[in-house]
């Protein structure tokens, strides 16, 4: 319900200011007072995380470019929604922009994106980087684009994830099994605890904390900085450095809003984008590092396991879910890349 009342209270402060002309506005000489176009944006992280910093210069490039004519209004928390209803409201233009996840808000709308939740597809940050930044990555774009009525400003990264749990340390797959774990709302990582032997468990991430509490789950896959910021150290004991995937975010902006637009704004719009791509991944590689090293020193456990194992055991996954992402062709491209 909480959902809904949020639909409604969005659309005329939003359409309404995104539907102003260039003369409604400001000039930015003449000193003339007018409406100002405000774009509402939105993530599910804290004011500390880096998708706050990737936003942070997309606000300041487009208010700098704009002259103050354009003001971007930041809302963290996942104050607006969830990741998977915030991200239906960009694409029904109740709200200017989210950073959506494959693996979360993306992945029940555009089945194609999952094709980066793929468990170990990549082997580094440097080919996730270099597929997403490229061809392939591009492709996916126009789809999402299509699917979701949004421009794919570009791509932002969520961190390598890694399984963590308060039962037992887990080095092979067979010491998943039984565990609950806590996983996105992505159909392929759900199969892929599945088959691990993990009892995978899709919940919303505000609902974590106190499943953890409950013992409702008993573990998640997370990257350093949710584990660390959203403070799971005190309700966990041993992270195993899967490396299991590599979270590419898209920051999608709603295509109902950017079309009413004035051709300035709109330009601002898309070189923020650009920009907000490199202030986020910096952020996130100081930021992991910085948070990995203050896990160590409360007190978690961390543990390396037989990837190649846990990779053998997860190529059934690529076979059932070749189909949806494009095909075993694809997934050889970007594993080879």
């Amino acid at each position: 319900m909480k959902s809904y009342l949020r639909l409604l209270a969005l659309p005329l402060s939003i359409l309404a200011a995104a539907a102003c002309r260039p003369s409604d506005r400001a000039s930015a000489t003449s000193g003339e007072a007018g409406p100002t176009i405000i774009l509402k944006v939105a993530h599910n992280g804290n004011e500390k995380h880096p998708f706050q910093k990737g936003y942070e210069e997309f606000k300041r490039v487009i208010e700098e470019r704009t002259n103050g004519a354009a003001e971007v209004q930041i809302f963290p928390n996942a104050q607006l929604g969830s990741e998977q209803e915030a991200t239906q409201m960009v694409k029904l233009g109740l709200l200017a922009a989210n950073a959506a996840a494959t693996a979360g808000g993306m992945a029940t709308s555009v089945p194609e994106a999952e094709l980066f939740n793929l468990p170990f597809i990549f082997r580094d940050l440097d080919h996730c980087y270099r597929v997403i930044d490229g061809p392939i990555g591009q492709d996916l774009a126009r789809t999402i684009e299509k699917k979701l009525d949004c421009l794919v400003l570009g791509y932002w990264f969520s961190g390598v994830r890694n399984v963590w749990n308060s039962k037992r340390p887990v080095r092979v797959p067979d010491d998943l099994r039984g565990i609950k774990i806590r996983v996105m709302a992505s159909p392929i990582l759900i199969e892929t605890f599945n088959t691990l032997g993990a009892q995978a468990t899709p919940m919303a991430f505000g609902e974590l904390y106190s499943a953890l509490q409950t013992k409702v789950v008993d573990g998640a896959e997370t990257d350093y900085l949710d584990l660390l910021y959203e403070r799971f150290y005190e309700v966990t004991k041993y992270v195993s450095l899967t490396n299991h995937m590599y979270v590419v975010v898209g920051l999608v902006f709603s295509r109902k809003i950017y079309d009413r637009l004035p051709p300035d704004v709109q330009a601002a719009v898309v070189e923020a984008g650009k920009a907000s791509v490199k202030a986020e991944r910096r952020a996130m590689d100081v930021l992991s590092a910085s948070a990995l090293d203050e896990l160590k020193e409360r007190g978690l456990e961390f543990n390396e396991v037989d990837r190649a194992a846990f990779r053998e055991k997860v190529q059934s996954v690529y076979e059932k879910n070749a189909a949806r992402v494009g095909g075993m062709a694809l997934i050889r491209k970007v594993i080879d890349d």
